[in-house]
């Protein structure tokens, strides 16, 4: 079996302890370019699929190019769709564009090899978040859930498979934080052993 990641930079934090763990079970591969997005996380370069509008014109052009050569295509978008402006308060990706392009992604993905996987989209410390100096947007909890909540109910109306990632590492403990948004290295483990998991019963 292969898989393809698409995500933030939380999957690309995760994700060489989820290689490690599939190592020789399942074949790993993800979006390019993960030297180039680790120079700055926040802003979403290379490996980082960056926001769902980002998302979906990548995967666009995956599919007139030749599409993806996987059977799993594990996708996440929503940290940098929910960005806010600290003074107008409008969001990167309004909520109702965000639904229209997750429903987009499913059909764009529904014509490619691969089945779609979502991730749901994990918690953000809103409160070290919005403090940070020089910080040139914000992200809201409730921002959060409201996006996953809309995306659930899409991948259930369209019968995709749900990775509820969101939950699992909000029951992590308090501090599973380094910073604003991004998480411990034992905390990265336990994601990625999570999701291994999920994919271990399907193979």
């Amino acid at each position: 079996m292969k898989i393809y990641v698409i995500g933030d930079s939380i999957s690309i934090q995760y994700g060489p302890y989820l290689k490690k763990y599939l190592s020789g079970v399942i074949e790993y591969s993800r979006k390019e370019g993960e030297e180039e997005a680790l120079l700055n996380l926040d802003k979403p370069i290379g490996a980082n699929g960056g926001d769902s509008s980002m998302v979906l014109t990548f995967l666009k052009a995956k599919s007139k190019s030749g599409g993806i050569d996987a059977d799993l295509l594990l996708l996440n978008c929503g940290l940098h769709d929910i960005k806010t402006d600290p003074k107008t308060g409008k969001k990167q990706v309004p909520l109702e564009e965000y639904k229209k392009n997750l429903k987009e992604i499913v059909s764009v993905v529904s014509k490619m090899k691969p089945k779609l996987v979502w991730i749901r989209t994990t918690p953000c410390d809103e409160k070290v978040h919005n403090s940070r100096p020089k910080m040139e947007f914000h992200r809201f909890s409730a921002d959060c859930m409201a996006y996953n909540d809309a995306a659930d109910r899409i991948m259930e109306e369209s019968g995709v498979a749900v990775i509820d990632l969101y939950t699992f590492t909000a029951n992590l403990g308090d501090s599973p934080y380094c910073d604003h948004v991004h998480f411990h290295e034992h905390i990265r483990e336990k994601q990625a052993s999570f999701i291994a998991g999920w994919l271990g019963g399907r193979t």
